[in-house]
This record gives C-alpha cells, structure tokens and sequence, in this order.
C-alpha cells in the first residue's frame, strides 16, 4: 500500500467523487478518503439530480468529461425537461434517480478509475509545512502525503442534526460526524461560521391512498443529461404525485412551533432561503392555505417515497399528525422524520476562482463547505477542484471559467466574489448571459476546453465536432434553399400561419415562432432528404440545436457583445498592483472589502457588493486606464 500521493480528497459525496475522477483521469495519483464507503455519492436529501439551473449545471459538468449525467442517465426513474413553456435559456433538465442504484454506480466508476484508491477513516488533520498542504491525518492514526488536498467534506464538519428538541451529533441519519478539521483551520486563520438545510419525511408508499393523489408522469423523448449518445435511460419510469397540505395541516405545525428548533433558538444558524422548511413556509406564507407536496419515489422498485416540499425539524409527533390530516396521507407510515441539521462552513472570499485557498497552498475547498448547498453545485465545484488540484500538483497552469462560459463560472464567481450569507443555490437570474448558457449547447462551449486538458476523451471531443458540422450544414441548407409560395402556401395555412406573398428562404420561414423544422419537413422534400442524411442517433439532438440558433441569433449575438465588452475588464489585471488602504478617494467601505477579498481583476472587483461605480472609476484612473 502506498502512503504518497500527487491528490488527496476528502469526502467522497458528489464534490468528491468528481473531483477525485478528474484528478485521477488527468494523471494524478489520488487517494479518496471517506468515513463510509457504503455511502459514496449519497443522495442525503433528495433522489433528484437537476432542476431550474442545476440543470445546466449537470450539462456543463458532463461537457466537461465529468460523471454526473452519465450516472444520472444510467439511474434516472423519471425526466422532465422543466420550463419548457419558456424560451431555450431557460430550459432545465431534472431526473428522478434510483437513490441506491446511483450510489452504486459511482462506485463502480470510481473503483475502475485508473490512478485511483480509496480509504474508509475519517481525515482529523491536515499536515501543513510553511504556508504549504502536505497530507492529511486520520483517526486511525494513518499519515498520507500529497502535493494537493481538496476538502469536500459537507455536511460533517461538526455536524449536528435537529428532530424537535432531540439533538444527535452526526453528519447524516446513522453516520458520525467530523472533527479537527475546523479547529485546525481556524487556528490558521481561516474564518468559519454554521449553516443549516433539512430533509424531509421519508414515506411507506403501501401506507398511501394513491387515488386521492394526482400523478406527474415523466417524458420520454431524446433528451437528457449526458451527451454521449450512448448513454441512456434503461430503468422502469415511474411516475411522481402531488397532494396539498390544507387549514388542519397548517394549524397543527404552528402547534409545534414552540418546540421547533428555528423558533426556539436552538437553530443559531441560516438556511436556505430557497428550500424553506414546511413550518417556515406556514409563518412566512401566513395567509395561504394550502401548499403543494410532491411524492417522489426513491427507486425503480422501493416502496419509498421522498415527500419533497415538507423539510420539517420539528418534532415527530407532529410531523406525523400534520401528514395525517393531508388525505391522501391519513394512513400513513414513515421510514423516518424529517430532520435539520447544521455544519461548519467556510467563508468562501477566502479562495481563489479555482477553488485554492487564499492562506494554504495547494490546498482547495468544494462543495457544502464553501456555504451552497445542492448535489450540482457541489458537484460542479467538485470538478473545478480537482482539475485544479491536478494541475497545481504537477505545475499546469489553472483552469478557470468565466461567468459568460458557463453557470459553473457564475457560481464560483458569486462565491469567491460576494461571499454567502445563506446557503447558495443556483438560479438563471444568476447568469448575466443565460442566453449563452443554455442547457442545450454545454458541450460547444465546454468540450474543447476538456480536451485540451485531457479531461474530456477523443470520442467526446470529435462526437462536439461532428455534432457542430452537422448542426451548422442544416442551418446552411436553411439558408440557401429557397420556397416557393405557390407550393408552401397550403401547408401553411394547414398549419395556421399566414401564407406567402412571394417565395422566401427556408430560414424565413423557421423564424416564424408557429413553425419548426420538424413540422416544415413533410412538406417539404429537400428538407426532410436533409433531416434524414443526420446521423440517426443525435438526429434530433441536433435538429433541435440548429433551430435554437436561428430563432435566437439576434439575442445571442447581442449578449456576446454585451459580454465581450465586460470581458475587457477581465484582462484589467488588479491583484497587487494597488494599496487599497492608501487610496482616499475610495469609499471605507471599498477599501475594507477590496483589501479582504483582493480582487484578481477590475471585473471582479466590479462584482462585489458596496463596490460602486465611482469606485471603478477611480481604480481605472489609478491604473492609467
């Protein structure tokens, strides 16, 4: 057994598992550290993967050559494509997951990783030497070396979880927390705080009155997450249920409200504010009556089911009666109350945009630990940490997206830029430029930049090639070919849209928000010759990307402009070129923020809150700009 490594990853939940797979694909030697093995990539809250922006987030980590949409593919027991009513930026992926079999899968890739071990113990300490990361030391008393240690350790840090006034020390149901870490760190000057998210009620789905539910089926058409056209979904689909809390339900959680931890002061912590528990959602919603819930199963043949939109801490006699007065649900039986819990946290200012810290080198934080919470935002900074920690362990340089690259850019921006005040979650009215950011094109954006890392394999890499080729000959076609309205004029009033006045380009006609490639093809012959001479498996995967650029050209050109002129502040290099206490024409608080923070760029430093723009101003004077 080797004690040396080139990466050390600590916690293997979804930071870790992709952070430990791209350093391991990249090269490194890397060791994966977690307190139980049985639990890799452990669904703790949800058994769902994606969702208004998450989804694009699981895009961009598989552009990248990351895991988690081929793993989600494999395990999905649903899909929905989310907003669909919505135009193509807003677009968002989400799939049910078999919770069990996605573990189970994760292992398996991770345990037929080359260059990659792993071991059951928990970390207490890391091995520091001037200012440098050195290795790790564990409970069992067992020293590991490295050049690079990424710390994913989320909800363990000192974790304590909350059921009522029961109090128990852990960092998931049945599992022990973790100490030392947060301590040490500490006294190294890191600056920590606690943070809170909750789980709901887990529910013995023979215990429910289905009839009285109304069932959410999913979608079974091309799309997913993974853009490997191999990757697909091969599990039994099943179906999710919604029912209604209702005045009963209500008045019975405010009976408990004395006895929750959030109202009684034993919860000192933030939670998330866009993931309220039931009993929030009853004193800050005072005034309705009624809240949806969604019964989600948690396998393809579990009796399990997740209730999401009920995370509750209070106590179980009460989450029980309130359950039992929703009708569908007057029977029923649980595998276990919802809980809270609260972790250590570190405030993320204190990092580079690749992840690194500020005071150790070599040493980088992902996930739960930076203040967000969710498996996609976890799983994106996962990914960023473990590129970077290979490429500092063998002296590449870093690896950074900006914020019109991609949503895992805007993520990592708002939180080495803004800090965190609640647990942070990803939205598209984050993004700036959610138009560039689709769902739909992560790999035109992403892929190529993997391949030059060695990240994203030559399979991957000429699958976005001939992809791009195929997309691009469709809307040249478009383009060039031209109609005749005395031959398109039936078909489109059989269509119901205005007819021709004269003949137009096809790509005319696509503009138009009524019609589609799909539905102009039977109509007309040298189209549909073109749609067929697709390569048959991404056919409509492809289809479907040249449409999304013809309609929205004028838009993402226009937000390219847009973005290409912040860009400019981007190359504005600032880190250690000014003596911000020195320059009294800039705002206290400026100064106080710009010399805590120490912007890389003027971009960045225009991003921070209580930075203005006279502030900016000023800084581009100083510079000569």
């Amino acid at each position: 057994m080797r004690f040396d490594y080139d990466v050390i990853v600590i916690g293997a939940g979804h930071a870790g598992c992709e952070a430990a797979s791209a350093a391991a694909r990249l090269g490194s030697n890397t060791l994966l550290v977690t307190i139980d093995m049985n639990k890799i990539a452990q669904m703790s809250c949800n058994p769902a993967v994606g969702g208004i922006a998450k989804g694009q987030i699981v895009r961009e980590i598989d552009a990248l050559g990351g895991q988690m949409g081929i793993v989600t593919d494999r395990t999905a027991i649903q899909f929905r494509m989310l907003n669909r009513s919505k135009g193509p930026a807003m677009w968002s992926p989400r799939a049910q997951s078999d919770r069990m079999k996605f573990s189970a899968e994760w292992r398996r890739i991770l345990e037929n990783t080359p260059n990659l071990s792993m071991w059951q113990d928990d970390v207490t300490g890391l091995v520091v030497e001037d200012g440098v990361v050195k290795g790790v030391t564990t409970a069992l008393g067992v020293t590991f070396s490295a050049k690079s240690v990424v710390l994913t350790a989320g909800t363990f840090l000192n974790g304590l979880m909350h059921i009522g006034r029961v109090q128990l020390k852990g960092g998931r149901v049945s599992e022990p927390a973790s100490h030392g870490l947060t301590e040490q760190l500490r006294e190294m000057g890191f600056v920590t705080d606690r943070m809170k998210t909750g789980t709901p009620v887990r529910i013995d789905g023979r215990t429910v009155k289905w009839e009285l539910t109304t069932p959410q089926d999913g979608e079974d058409d091309f799309h997913g997450f993974s853009y490997l056209p191999d990757v697909k979904r091969t599990l039994k689909q099943r179906q999710c249920f919604t029912v209604y809390t209702n005045i009963q339900t209500h008045e019975i959680l405010r009976r408990g409200l004395p006895d929750s931890p959030l109202y009684n002061g034993q919860i000192q912590s933030i939670g998330p504010r866009y993931c309220p528990s039931i009993e929030t959602k009853i004193v800050t919603f005072a005034d309705k009556d009624e809240h949806q819930l969604f019964l989600e199963p948690e396998g393809e043949d579990t009796q399990e089911f997740y209730l999401n939109g009920f995370s509750s801490s209070l106590p179980l006699p009460i989450q029980v009666e309130a359950l039992q007065s929703v009708p569908a649900l007057a029977d029923v039986q649980i595998y276990r109350p919802g809980y809270a819990i609260e972790y250590d946290f570190f405030d993320p200012t204190q990092l580079y945009h690749t992840l690194e810290t500020k005071l150790i080198k070599g040493l980088f934080f992902a996930g739960q630990v930076n203040g967000t919470t969710g498996y996609e935002e976890a799983a994106g900074q996962g990914l960023v940490a473990g590129i970077n920690a290979h490429q500092s362990a063998v002296g590449q340089p870093h690896f950074v997206l900006g914020r019109d690259e991609a949503y895992i850019g805007v993520l990592i921006d708002d939180l080495v830029t803004k800090g965190v005040d609640e647990p942070y979650r990803m939205f598209t009215s984050r993004a700036e430029y959610r138009i560039l950011l689709r769902q739909d094109d992560a790999d035109m954006r992403l892929t190529e930049k993997a391949y030059e890392l060695g990240l994203a394999t030559e399979e991957r890499y000429e699958l976005m090639r001939s992809k791009r080729e195929q997309r691009d000959a469709l809307i040249d076609f478009t383009r060039e070919f031209s109609i005749k309205a005395s031959i398109i004029n039936p078909a489109l009033e059989q269509l119901g849209t205005s007819p021709l006045k004269q003949g137009v380009k096809l790509y005319d006609l696509i503009l138009r928000p009524q019609l589609s490639i799909k539905m102009l093809a039977p109509h007309i012959n040298a189209l549909s010759q073109h749609l067929e001479s697709i390569e048959e498996l991404r056919r409509n995967e492809i289809i479907e990307a040249a449409e999304i650029l013809i309609k929205y050209q004028g838009y993402i050109d226009r937000e390219r402009l847009i973005a290409d002129k912040i860009r400019r502040l981007e190359d504005v290099k600032l880190k250690g070129r000014l003596n911000y206490s020195e320059i009294n024409a800039l705002s206290t608080e400026a100064r106080q923020k710009l010399e805590r923070i120490n912007p890389e760029t003027v971009a960045q430093a225009s991003r921070i809150p209580g930075i203005s723009p006279s502030d900016i101003n000023i800084l581009l004077l100083l510079l000569g700009r």
